[in-house]
C-alpha cells in the first residue's frame, strides 16, 4: 500500500498533513514515520502543532506540544514519561525552589531550559514562532515539517469554581498539571484563537494534502484548539483529501491523561463513538477505533476497528499504516 493517494498521476511526493497535540501525537508520528514505504518517493509529512498549551514561566516562553513532537521525533525525549529531555537534571528548578519562587508545580529541566531561552530570545527579537520552530528543528531533524498552528499568541484558559476563592479562570497548565483536572472545568476557552491567523504554510498543507490525519490527541484542548484558529476547520472541510482520525478513547476511557475531564466540560461522553460524532462527517471521513469499541457508530463516517494501544514503535506503525489504509479505502472526497 502506498502511504498516501496522490492528487494526480504525476510523480509528486505524497503529502500527509497531521494535526497534533503532545505525547499521543508524537508517538503516533514516530509510528507513521516507521511505516514501510512501497512507492519510490517518501511522503512529505507536515505537522500542525497545538500552541494553546503554551505558557510563560520565569520569563521563558514554553511550547510543550511543539517541543514534545520535536524531542520525540529527534530522539531526545524522556521515553519513560513521553515529554521533556532524556538524561535531564533539575538544578535550576531546585535553586528556584530555594528562593521560594513560584510556580513550583511546573518544573523546567536544565537541558530543556536551553530550548526555551533561545525561543524567548528569538521571539523577543521579533522572529515569528513558525521560524523559531524551524530553527530549533534544525538541530533535532524530526523528519517532518513542524508548524505551530499560529504565530499569534493563544493560551487555553479553564474556568473553574475554586473552593478557596470562588469562580476564576486559570491557565490550562495549572488546571492540568497542578490540579490534575480534579476541579471540574466549567468552560475551556482558547484565548486569542478567534483573532489569530494560521501560521504560514498551515492552510496550504491541509488543502494540498493527499491524506489528513488526526492522531490520538486530546480532542478538546489539542485538536479542538487547533480547529478554533480561523481558517483551519474550513480548510479541513474543503480539502479533497480524505481525513481520518484515530480515537484517543479506548473502552470508555482516555488512553492517557484526563481527556474525560475535558470532554465533560463540553458535554461530550467519554467514548470512541461520541468523540467521532463530535468531530462529525463535515470534518472526518474515517474513524479508527480500538477493537473493544468495534460497535461504535459514527454517522456518515467510515469506522474501522483494530488494536490501538501504542505499546511500541512497531505496534504504532501498524496503527498508522491502518489509518493510511482507511484513507486509501475512502479515496478522495
Amino acid at each position: 500500500m502506498s502511504p498516501a493517494r496522490p492528487h494526480d498521476s504525476s510523480n509528486a511526493r505524497p503529502r500527509i498533513a497531521v494535526l497534533a497535540g503532545g505525547i499521543g501525537a508524537a508517538r503516533f508520528l514516530r509510528g507513521l514515520l516507521a511505516v514501510p514505504i512501497e512507492s519510490d518517493e517518501e511522503p512529505v509529512v507536515t505537522v500542525i502543532g497545538n500552541t494553546g498549551d503554551d505558557i510563560t514561566l520565569f520569563g521563558l516562553r514554553v511550547c510543550p506540544d511543539l517541543d514534545t513532537v520535536m524531542y520525540t521525533l529527534g530522539g531526545g525525549v524522556e521515553e519513560s514519561q513521553g515529554w521533556g529531555r532524556a538524561e535531564e537534571s533539575f538544578v535550576v528548578k531546585e535553586e528556584l525552589a530555594a528562593y521560594d519562587a513560584s510556580p513550583q508545580w511546573f518544573g523546567l529541566g536544565d537541558r530543556d531550559i536551553a530550548t526555551h531561552l533561545l525561543r524567548t530570545e528569538w521571539l523577543h527579537d521579533g522572529v515569528p514562532l513558525s521560524e523559531v520552530t524551524r530553527r530549533l528543528c534544525e538541530r533535532w531533524q524530526p523528519g517532518v515539517a513542524l508548524l505551530p498552528m499560529s504565530d499569534d499568541r493563544i493560551e487555553t484558559q479553564v474556568l473553574v469554581d475554586d473552593p478557596s476563592v470562588g469562580r476564576r479562570s486559570l491557565h490550562f497548565q495549572e488546571w492540568w498539571v497542578r490540579l490534575q483536572a480534579s476541579v471540574p472545568a466549567l468552560e475551556i476557552v482558547a484565548v486569542g484563537a478567534a483573532v489569530a491567523t494560521p501560521a504560514p504554510g498551515v492552510l496550504e498543507a491541509i488543502r494540498d494534502a493527499d491524506v489528513v490525519l488526526l492522531p490520538p490527541s486530546n480532542p478538546v484542548v489539542s485538536i479542538g484548539t487547533i480547529l478554533q484558529v480561523p481558517g483551519i476547520r474550513e480548510a479541513l472541510t474543503e480539502t479533497n483529501a480524505p481525513v481520518v482520525g484515530v480515537s484517543p478513547i479506548i473502552g470508555g476511557a482516555p488512553v492517557r491523561g484526563m481527556a474525560d475531564a475535558c470532554l465533560a466540560a463540553i458535554g461530550v461522553e467519554t467514548s470512541a463513538a461520541a468523540v467521532g460524532n463530535w468531530y462529525g462527517p463535515d470534518l472526518i471521513d474515517g474513524w479508527l477505533v480500538d477493537e473493544s469499541d468495534a460497535d461504535a457508530v459514527v454517522k456518515d463516517v467510515v469506522v474501522r476497528a483494530r488494536p490501538l494501544f501504542m505499546t511500541d514503535v512497531d505496534a504504532t506503525a501498524a496503527i498508522a499504516r491502518d489509518a493510511l489504509a482507511l484513507a486509501h479505502e475512502i479515496g478522495r472526497r
